[in-house]
């Protein structure tokens, strides 16, 4: 599976998207990360990277090749402190954009990445995208 076979398996789904276990092992094994818009503030990631990034309004999220990067502001500890700084360089942006081009959510990223769109009612909600960890760093 690369990233558009994935692209294209997941446009039109229904919101909420909820990729199936089997889909998110496949795309975790290829290491793929789907992106996606739910409610008015999350940021979900799944696949090759699975977490969340609340973002009420938009937001920026980092990721490298190990995940995503805590947010700066909840760190406490100097070790994981350390670690942010050691990878926060090298890691790549991907932008979350509220309420653009008719969608509630959109991504913007310098990362190689293929589209897919979640529609709610025949209507368009989300831009979502596909991206490789291995082309993070192209």
């Amino acid at each position: 599976m690369n990233t558009k076979e994935l692209a294209q398996q997941l446009n039109g789904t229904e919101y909420p998207l909820r990729p199936s276990a089997e889909l998110k092992e496949q795309a975790k094994v290829a290491g793929l990360v789907i992106v996606y818009g739910a409610s008015d503030d999350l940021m979900d990631f799944d696949g090759a990277i699975y977490d969340e990034l609340g973002c009420y309004e938009g937001g920026i999220a980092f990721v490298d090749e190990k995940g995503l990067l805590p947010e700066r502001k909840n760190i406490e500890d100097d070790e994981e402190l350390k670690e942010f700084f050691s990878r926060q360089p090298k890691a790549k942006s991907i932008e979350a954009v509220f309420d653009e081009d008719d969608y509630t959510w959109l991504y913007k990223t310098d990362i190689p990445h293929e589209t897919f769109e979640i529609v709610s009612d025949g209507e368009k909600y989300c831009k979502g995208m596909v991206f490789s960890l291995a082309d993070i760093y192209r």
